[in-house]
């Protein structure tokens, strides 16, 4: 019998090959989508209007060059908190459950949109982003859950079909915000009288994704079907941790190190440490997710603020409104070309030919930039302006195509089944942790860049350098799929 050769660049969730698509679980599934679109429907929704809440506060005390330093200050805020938490709401999906998990995120993400739009302090706003980042783990939960019900042969489809919720959030969220932002004074004969509604501008566009985030909560309790067999109880597992940092002051790392060599048990079955997920292809596949990420907000940071920023300094001066229209247009094609193209893109060229030609279209995205304010600048917003944002939003629709592809690399390099929560919380810490000063660094290099004319190309240089970077990382992804 001849064995097969096993190297660093096999996967390591190995399924047999099948010639048959197995059929995806479609109640679960759908089910699933659903739970999904909480998150894009909160992210997206204070997109439109997060320069005017931070002028609102009055933090940048009318100066409107120091809007981006504050705007990178609350992305980066949410991302340190949740780098601190997310491996461990992650690890604990792997013994207790994915559905407790899911229930407490869904929890502290519903508490924090009403919290915000209650907010009238930057500080306060800080603080809401902060809870809302240490109580979202479930990010991470989703893809594990995805693994989990998959195989090798609907493993694609099943990731172009999970596109849908983002681009619901992300049609569906920007419009909300920008719409029902300032509802006093966009619809003064419903809401001119109310001194709530005027006292607080962002309640409204916060209370939406709340109430659905709380909606979603009792869908998620009475229908979702737990994905982890043999798991154990929620008080269990605390009392163990707990019993063995008192009395040992062991880390959970140790006792996991501890639990899955224990003789007899079969490590397929069992969750495994840290120290023995990290084998080659798992850092390789994080290294790659968390430079793409960096990549990814950087510019999705900048675009934002450029489309905000005045035209006389360096943007488009569009308004809330306008930019959640956009914002909206671009999740529509961005979920339909999910759905439509990947799957037959990843079964001629394969993920990773994909990642690296959606990796490329970073760099005609920024050169996009400074063309289209050139343009604004001396013909306005005519149509040649029109035309270079859709091109630019088009090539950041199969920008996106390569976190679908990464996604699938870090799920094949997971050691075992029982893992991919571990698997994929250790991937995405890395990735809150690099989003925690991406955000925070594309603004303040933007507004240095507004502030000092001779400096205004330093944003571009800087994010060009993150798509060199992840197209040099890429180079180190497996080949075979």
């Amino acid at each position: 019998m001849v064995s097969q050769r096993v190297d660093e660049e096999t996967p390591l969730l190995h399924t047999v090959p099948s010639t048959t698509e197995t059929p995806l679980p479609w109640r679960q599934f759908s089910i699933l989508l659903f739970l999904q679109l909480a998150d894009p429907l909160a992210s997206q929704v204070i997109t439109p209007f997060i320069p005017q809440l931070i002028r609102h506060t009055g933090i940048t005390g009318g100066d409107d060059s120091k809007v981006g330093y504050y705007a990178g200050l609350m992305y980066s805020v949410f991302f340190a908190t949740q780098a601190l938490t997310i491996l461990h709401w992650s690890r604990a999906s792997d013994y207790i459950g994915r559905k407790p998990v899911l229930l407490m995120g869904l929890f502290g993400l519903s508490a924090s949109m009403f919290l915000l739009g209650l907010s009238k302090t930057f500080w306060a706003v800080i603080l809401n982003r902060a809870l809302l980042g240490a109580l979202s783990g479930n990010t991470s939960v989703f893809k594990s859950i995805l693994a989990d019900i998959t195989d090798a042969t609907n493993f694609a489809q099943a990731y172009a079909y999970s596109s849908i919720p983002w681009m619901a959030g992300g049609t569906i969220g920007p419009l909300i915000g920008g719409r029902l932002a300032r509802p006093a004074d966009r619809f003064p004969n419903i809401f001119g009288r109310s001194e709530f509604m005027k006292s607080y501008p962002y309640f409204l566009a916060c209370a939406v994704p709340a109430t659905f985030s709380a909606i979603v909560w009792l869908v998620t309790f009475l229908f979702f079907e737990e994905t982890v067999l043999n798991k154990k109880s929620f008080c269990r597992f605390f009392k163990e941790r707990f019993r063995q940092s008192g009395t040992q002051q062991r880390s959970m790392d140790s006792v996991d190190i501890e639990h899955s060599s224990t003789k007899g048990k079969d490590d397929a079955s069992n969750p495994l440490s840290i120290r023995s997920i990290l084998v080659p292809s798992v850092i390789i596949a994080a290294a790659n997710y968390a430079i793409l990420a960096l990549m990814d907000i950087t510019i999705h940071s900048t675009q934002l603020l450029f489309f905000a920023t005045p035209v006389d300094m360096g943007g488009l001066g569009l308004d809330p409104p306008r930019i959640g229209n956009i914002l909206s247009a671009f999740g529509i094609a961005n979920g339909m070309f999910q759905i439509f193209f990947f799957p037959p893109l990843h079964a001629r060229l394969g993920k990773k030919i994909i990642y690296i030609f959606s990796v490329a279209s970073g760099i005609p995205i920024i050169i996009a930039f400074p063309v289209i304010n050139a343009l604004a600048r001396t013909r306005g917003l005519t149509m040649n302006v029109w035309l270079l944002v859709v091109g630019q939003l088009a090539l950041g629709v199969n920008m996106n195509l390569a976190f679908t592809c990464i996604f699938m690399f870090i799920a094949a390099a997971a050691p075992n089944r029982r893992s991919l929560g571990a698997t994929n919380g250790f991937s995405h810490m890395i990735v809150s942790i690099v989003r925690t000063f991406g955000p925070a660094s594309a603004g303040v290099i933007f507004s240095f860049s507004i502030q000092h004319p001779r400096f205004a190309w330093l944003v571009y240089y800087c994010l060009s350098f993150t798509v060199f970077l992840a197209l040099g990382a890429s180079l180190l992804l497996p080949r075979r799929e």
